[in-house]
């Protein structure tokens, strides 16, 4: 019934709300800066990924492509801290990849437009997206550098999410996915089904090489391994994860990046097609079991 009464009104109205939704969340933690992890850089060859913690519990990503100094920026909610990363690396920022159009994600890219003296091209899927100006779909690709980017069109948690897959020259892969794949977890079903996430996790997603790395969203790690615990207690990649991000979350090291190969492991929602998942649901139906158990996840408080 609230799902239906949410999609009947006004974008604008739809957005707003959100976005006071958000704010509010956020700033009764940490304002802006996001406190809840230590900044790390991930290093390759030819691609550097600097993990940006914002908010309660956000990530940003700022990607550089290492022969070019060309850069891209990932949701950047926090667009002083942005700036700053942007400073210290001594890159050229010239593109925005938001991922959908929450303002936890999306509520940056005006201002960080505004602040940089040279024009953003702005990325997104979805016309909610402040300050878009390239208005992608699924197969849609452009470059950033030598780094080649292909947009993946992942709806569920919004109508318009895209997910971003990176393929740097002689490096690994990357994706770069919002709220539509958690490490162990996925986003909730706001404006859509089981039916596509299942196409997201199972089908895109998870059709992309294994040794892909996977930059999501949230800090949420730990939890949606609790989760998954009580969906699959037997299986132990799962045990094995809770004590290694526990560990992290100790020290306050983010969790990210995990790959496609692990979380066929340990993701519940990557791993409905199993029998053991499929036997916690009750179903084998792949695609009533993700409703089930995401359902059941909604209420979870572990």
């Amino acid at each position: 019934m609230l799902r239906s009464l949410v999609n009947n009104l006004p974008n604008g109205i739809v957005t707003s709300l959100t976005a006071a939704y958000f704010k509010v969340s956020a700033f009764r933690k940490n304002g802006f800066r996001g406190t809840h992890s230590s900044p790390v850089i991930i290093q390759d060859q030819n691609m550097k990924v600097k993990v940006l913690p914002a908010l309660s519990d956000n990530y940003m990503y700022l990607i550089i492509d290492e022969k070019t100094k060309e850069a891209a920026i990932v949701d950047p909610v926090d667009p002083d801290s942005v700036l700053q990363a942007v400073t210290e690396e001594g890159v050229n920022l010239t593109k925005i990849l938001t991922t959908h159009h929450h303002w936890d994600h999306a509520g940056g890219n005006e201002d960080l437009v505004k602040k940089c003296k040279r024009g953003l091209q702005v990325f997104g899927g979805d016309l909610r997206i402040p300050a878009v100006t390239n208005q992608v779909k699924h197969g849609d690709k452009f470059t950033i550098g030598n780094i080649n980017v292909e947009c993946l069109f992942t709806p569920c948690h919004t109508s318009g999410h895209i997910c971003y897959y990176l393929t740097p020259p002689d490096n690994y892969p990357a994706v770069f996915t919002g709220d539509t794949l958690f490490i162990a977890g996925c986003g909730r079903f706001f404006e859509g089904t089981a039916e596509q996430m299942y196409s997201a996790l199972v089908e895109k997603l998870g059709g992309l090489p294994d040794n892909t790395r996977v930059y999501c969203g949230h800090e949420y790690t730990l939890q949606n391994l609790n989760f998954a615990k009580t969906v699959e207690p037997d299986n132990d990649k799962i045990l094995d994860k809770i004590k290694w991000a526990t560990e992290k979350r100790n020290k306050e090291e983010p969790t990210v990046p995990s790959t496609i190969a692990e979380e066929k492991q340990i993701n519940p929602f990557m791993r409905v097609v199993t029998n053991s998942v499929q036997k916690h649901a009750n179903s084998k139906d792949p695609i009533l079991t993700m409703a089930a158990i995401r359902k059941e996840k909604d209420s979870f408080k572990g």
